[in-house]
């Protein structure tokens, strides 16, 4: 009975389980039955007693091969996460999942899915899961100081004065939170702002060896010209490179999943010499809702794009203006004369009471408006609407987020103390722990997925555009022409279509094709436009165009059939 209780208290987890196909949650509904169901013969006080059978881990293995990466688009036996796989005298089942981040954002789930199809087998009594993370492999060019970093993530912004220092902070605390080891080092040297925003826990400087050691604010690993040197750098160019060449050799970060480089603004040699230098991993842009930061988030990925570095995110600072919302505005100062008017007319009251009256009237209105109106905020946004949709349907950057403007956030800029470990319950703190999670999964991505890439090359004698990788199928030109989202062929704010189909006549053709980063690629036209299409665009016009194909041979199989028939 009791094992019977436990069995149904268990099976709904089974079945939320998002992890497992409907017919996978069946088959291990069944295993968990077939277990709750005693045998007579060897039912013992009400202790089931299995024998394990000889090939006890193919079965372990053959179950969890039904859970699947989101991300990697593959189960976790394939990908090699079960580790260390053994069993007990007791029966008891454990096992190291070995992920590819310790700050995977579904890492529970994991655990919970595998405990529960171990579980479900009949001869397992329970599920120990260990959670570990894949060794940090740096590649063979790096500073000797980071020869332990597993990924290097670039924030940057072509524009100062956007919120890049802030987000960079708020997003490295957030890793750490999730379980990271993270480290962030300012590569600001003419104008650092770590210093200001981050009051580590000891600001000696230390040495290991002829290393400098980083600072520390709790588990998060600091660097920054501006904890070695109080003064401004004044130097040209050369002298900088050279300088933050020497900061990232003889700082010994240690084993870190996530190094944040705080780049400086702009697309100059700077940033360029960085990005080759470090073998930047992804970079996440910060922008601010105007048209010229809009102009700057260009600059800024074609830049990476030239190193090879794919832009995950773009963070959206200072989008609106959060304030209680109201619909009725009221002059108090007026409302209170029109009272006073009243009451003064009648000769009974007293100038006194009726000052006393009219404010209690006016605090009892102004108290009504505020508790009517509370908890409800509204948006205003000061720069502008944002080109959200814009950088998604360009560029093919999924995630973008949106912070408002905030006062405790800039507060905290100044204090020392980041916003996210003051203010962990706040909406803002949750778009930032989002960031995280996102950077986590992407940069999975960006290291260890396997999945390809559709390929666009074009076919001169058929005048086709083939489409190879996963996503096989070709296109016309001028069909691939005419769905050009750039702002130039369709109108922003609307969506509208400003290019005429029409106008785009059959010849054309590509004349140069190529990647931009790991979600679009970039097409230079006969007519000299150049268009960037995201690859999700490239998958959905291939499976139009395959459900055309069919209505149109089901169809025809239709006249055949009415053919026959008179």
């Amino acid at each position: 009975a009791v094992l019977c209780g436990a069995v149904s208290a268990f099976a709904p987890v089974v079945q939320q389980s998002r992890g497992l196909s409907a017919a996978n949650q069946h088959q291990v509904q069944q295993i968990v039955s077939q277990k709750a169901a005693p045998d007579d013969n060897n039912n013992n006080d009400g202790v089931l007693c299995a024998k394990v059978p000889s090939d006890w881990q193919s079965q372990i293995l053959s179950g969890l091969s039904v859970i699947i990466d989101p991300d990697l688009n593959a189960d976790i036996v394939s990908l090699g996460f079960v580790q260390n796989l053994q069993i007990d005298d007791s029966g008891v089942v454990s096992l190291d999942l070995c992920l590819t981040t310790p700050a995977c954002p579904i890492k529970d789930l994991f655990v919970q899915q595998c405990q529960d199809i171990i579980n479900g087998l009949e001869f397992a009594r329970g599920a120990q899961v260990t959670l570990t993370a894949q060794q940090n492999e740096a590649p063979t060019a790096a500073p000797l100081g980071m020869s332990q970093i597993g990924a290097v993530i670039a924030v940057s912004s072509c524009k100062g004065g956007v919120g890049k220092s802030t987000t960079a902070v708020n997003l490295a605390f957030a890793l750490e939170g999730m379980g990271a080891k993270v480290g962030i080092f300012d590569a600001d040297v003419y104008g650092p702002s770590l210093p200001t925003m981050v009051e580590v826990d000891d600001d000696n400087v230390k040495f290991v060896g002829r290393q400098i050691a980083p600072l520390k604010r709790g588990g998060v690993s600091l660097m920054s010209f501006g904890y070695v040197n109080e003064g401004s750098a004044v130097m040209r160019g050369p002298m900088v490179t050279q300088l933050l060449d020497q900061f990232l050799s003889l700082t010994n970060w240690g084993p870190l999943d996530y190094l944040i480089l705080d780049m400086p603004p702009g697309t100059g040699d700077i940033q360029l010499t960085l990005s080759q230098r470090l073998n930047i991993t992804a970079a996440v842009i910060v922008t601010t809702p105007q048209e010229l930061s809009f102009v700057d988030v260009e600059r800024g990925v074609e830049m990476f794009d030239t190193v090879n570095v794919p832009c995950i995110a773009v963070v959206e600072n200072m989008a609106y203006f959060e304030k209680e919302k109201s619909d009725v505005e009221v002059d108090y100062a007026t409302l209170r004369d029109k009272f006073l008017q009243v009451l003064k007319e009648r000769d009974d009251i007293a100038d006194e009471v009726a000052a006393d009256v009219v404010s209690s009237l006016v605090d009892t209105v102004q108290e009504n408006l505020q508790s009517t109106g509370k908890g409800e905020m509204e948006e205003i946004r000061i720069f502008g609407q944002g080109h959200k949709r814009r950088l998604s349907e360009q560029w093919g950057i999924e995630h973008t987020f949106s912070v408002p403007l905030v006062s405790t956030i800039a507060k905290n800029g100044d204090s020392g103390t980041p916003f996210i470990l003051e203010n962990p319950s706040s909406t803002q703190a949750g778009t930032y722990k989002e960031l995280a999670k996102v950077v986590a999964r992407e940069t999975s991505k960006v290291l260890f997925s396997k999945a390809s890439r559709p390929t666009l090359s074009y076919l001169s004698e058929e005048h086709a555009i083939q489409v190879g990788g996963m996503d096989e199928g070709t296109l016309s030109p001028a069909e691939l022409r005419r769905e050009c989202r750039c702002a130039a062929c369709v109108e922003e704010l609307t969506g509208k279509q400003i290019l005429n189909p029409e106008s785009i006549p059959e010849s054309i053709r590509p004349m140069n094709i190529s990647p931009t980063g790991n979600y679009a690629v970039s097409v230079d036209w006969s007519d000299g436009h150049k268009s960037l299409y995201p690859y999700r665009q490239i998958r959905s016009m291939l499976a139009s165009k395959s459900n055309i194909d069919e209505e149109v041979v089901d169809g025809s199989m239709e006249i055949e059939k009415e053919t026959v028939q008179l």
